[in-house]
């Protein structure tokens, strides 16, 4: 491996070789400190820790999703409902222990009477948590008013 010379009538092309002199020494390194550090790993240091009793983590409720779309239907979980049958139901919800949460989702088209409603039977029979999801993500291709 010449790098140069004292003739500069003599063109040499690029030269073509791999320099593994500096990975060798970064490897020889990393090697070395592998081996001093590796006995670390295995010391352990006797601790005689205290006990303690903390109580059980507490159930995540049941969550209970009312929808109401645009005419005025309530659905519970995705499955209609009729007005007379879901006094029952929240009354059967408002008895569970730890209570469910109810999210309340609505069209955004749907009358607020219908809405006050729901919360009305649901406060009535006992629950107290309650939520509204709204849309965080609207459509972004609807046409812009101007």
């Amino acid at each position: 491996m010449a790098f140069g010379g004292f003739n500069d009538n003599k063109h040499q092309a690029p030269m073509a070789d791999i320099n593994v002199t500096p990975m060798v020494d970064v490897m020889l390194v990393l090697l070395v400190i592998f081996i001093i550090t590796a006995p670390l790993f295995t010391h352990a240091i006797k601790l005689d820790l205290p006990d303690a009793q903390s109580a059980p983590a507490p159930e995540k409720p049941e969550t209970i999703s009312l929808s109401i779309d645009a005419d005025g239907a309530v659905f519970w979980n995705n499955d209609p409902v009729q007005q007379q049958d879901l006094a029952a139901r929240l009354a059967l919800a408002a008895q569970q222990k730890p209570q469910p949460e109810v999210q309340l989702r609505a069209d955004k088209s749907t009358r607020y009477e219908v809405i006050a409603q729901v919360m009305s039977a649901a406060q009535t029979n006992g629950l107290t948590k309650m939520g509204f999801v709204t849309d965080a993500n609207p459509v972004q291709n609807q046409p812009r008013k101007q």
